[in-house]
């Protein structure tokens, strides 16, 4: 199954610069008092620094990171 699943879909790197800004970003949103889920800001992370939009249903889990563009696909 691994083959078949790195053979179809990407599979995006966390890499330094997706850490970095993941990093900065979570200082900013302590700095004024939220703090997201780890795992969710690794998954906006990975979408702002690679140009794409983060599809979800749980669009309010993204909200406040900046610059990342997020689609309900529930509702588009």
């Amino acid at each position: 199954m691994n083959e078949i699943v790195r053979s179809t879909i990407p599979i995006l790197p966390y890499d330094v610069n997706v850490a970095t800004w993941h990093a900065l970003e979570r200082a900013r949103l302590t700095s004024i008092g939220k703090t997201p889920a780890f795992a969710d800001g690794q998954i906006a992370a990975v979408a702002k620094v690679n140009g794409l939009i983060l599809v979800t249903n749980n669009v309010s889990d993204y909200q406040d990171f900046l610059e990342v563009t997020v689609v309900n696909w529930f509702v588009t």
